[in-house]
């Protein structure tokens, strides 16, 4: 406990540009991610609200799925790179504490809805005849109110005891943003029975929606197998790919960060692939999404159409 430093309550970041050669190569690339997630699912959220072709409750879901990824990008990605510019690596508690419920918040709500999406797509496929009533406005909101107070649970219940703990004096986060596992080691205390009860919690939200992705879609391979045309066969697969794609990748690296003990990782190891579901998930989500689907890619030229056709000048350049 002698390093403990009452006096000083801002943190340090160690970060992604601690390297001096590669730091300016990082900060382009994080930077050219960062407005492309920003974009990207902008346009998707204005095209699902503008389009009528796509006020349905799949799209309806995947515009609230943007609009989460652009809300925790931008929570991690915005100070990293001013304080690149500005050459300083400092975040003080009530910034650390923040960011740590924001980021909670906003991934533990995208982790049901991603879990609740894959049951979108079990009633559209296994019960076409009754989505309407099954998949309704209501539900809809339903949906989206459970994945937000999911999150919002987990940011409330663990973010004021990760932020209670003494922190010793040198006060250094070996990462680019305040993570709890990354910020515990920094604790003057014994936090194992901490860890564990986080654990469990991390488990539980990671393995919940999982479950409900796996039944889904259990139950949606049985019903496809059993289809016989093979034009109804390749459809269902189209509708469901993008999601499983996002799914995969979101889920995967979130295992990987918060349910493999810490000893079979590095702090560089977890940077990566904290990386990889914090930054560029929010950009590849409505990339996978867009490419993969003709209802979005049409909406797309017809707003661009519409576009055109209200600008005829530029048609001249």
């Amino acid at each position: 406990m002698e390093g403990y430093n009452a006096s000083s309550t801002d943190f340090t970041f160690l970060g992604l540009f601690n390297t001096e050669e590669t730091s300016g190569l990082v900060f382009a690339t994080v930077s050219v991610i960062f407005l492309t997630a920003l974009v990207a699912n902008g346009i998707m959220i204005f095209l699902i609200h503008t389009d009528p072709h796509l006020h349905t409750p799949m799209y309806f879901l995947l515009s609230h799925l943007s609009f989460i990824d652009m809300m925790y990008i931008s929570t991690i990605v915005p100070k990293m790179l001013i304080d690149y510019l500005l050459g300083q690596r400092t975040i003080s508690f009530v910034g650390c504490t923040a960011q740590h419920f924001l980021y909670l918040t906003l991934v533990g709500a995208e982790f049901f809805l991603l879990g609740l999406m894959a049951y979108d797509r079990y009633v559209a496929i296994c019960n076409p005849l009754r989505y309407p009533v099954l998949m309704s406005r209501r539900i809809c909101w339903i949906i989206i109110a459970g994945s937000w107070f999911g999150g919002s649970l987990d940011g409330f219940l663990l973010t004021p005891i990760t932020m209670s703990f003494p922190f010793c004096s040198s006060r250094e986060i070996n990462h680019f943003f305040c993570e709890a596992p990354a910020v515990l080691k920094l604790a003057c205390a014994d936090t194992a029975l901490y860890e564990t009860v986080m654990y469990v919690c991390c488990v539980l939200m990671l393995l919940i929606p999982f479950s409900v992705v796996i039944a889904s879609y259990a139950r949606i391979l049985a019903t496809v197998y059993h289809m016989s045309s093979v034009e109804g066969r390749k459809k269902a697969f189209a509708t469901c790919s993008s999601h499983m794609t996002v799914v995969t990748l979101f889920y995967g690296a979130a295992i990987y960060t918060y349910m493999v003990p810490h000893s079979y990782h590095s702090p560089s190891q977890d940077k990566v692939f904290s990386v990889f579901y914090t930054i560029l998930t929010p950009m590849l989500n409505p990339l996978i999404y867009s490419m993969r689907n003709k209802d979005v890619a049409g909406a797309l030229r017809r707003a661009l159409g519409k576009f055109k056709s209200s600008h005829p000048g530029l048609g001249d350049f």
